[in-house]
């Protein structure tokens, strides 16, 4: 196996375990999408790229931003207001 393709499958084992530790939420996410591009990446490497694309879109685009809405929801995300002056 190529160096890159160890490197990749290292940073796939390293990012679920930081997953699985993480105590923050945003954390969390952040990293599951990180997971998610560089699983779409493998998917290129070998040469499927209906599911690379499939894994960019859902995994790393619309899942992410459904997360990152729950946690604006349940109040983890704060929108930051302008200070009144």
């Amino acid at each position: 196996m190529p160096v890159i393709e160890w490197l990749l499958l290292i940073f796939l084992i390293v990012c679920a375990f930081a997953v699985s530790v993480a105590k923050n939420l945003l954390n969390s996410v952040i990293i599951f999408m990180s997971y998610s591009l560089i699983m779409a990446v493998i998917w290129i490497l070998l040469q499927a790229p209906d599911l690379a694309i499939t894994e960019a879109a859902v995994g790393a685009g619309v899942t992410s931003i459904l997360f990152f809405l729950a946690l604006r929801r349940v109040g983890q995300l704060e929108h930051k207001k302008e200070d009144e002056k």
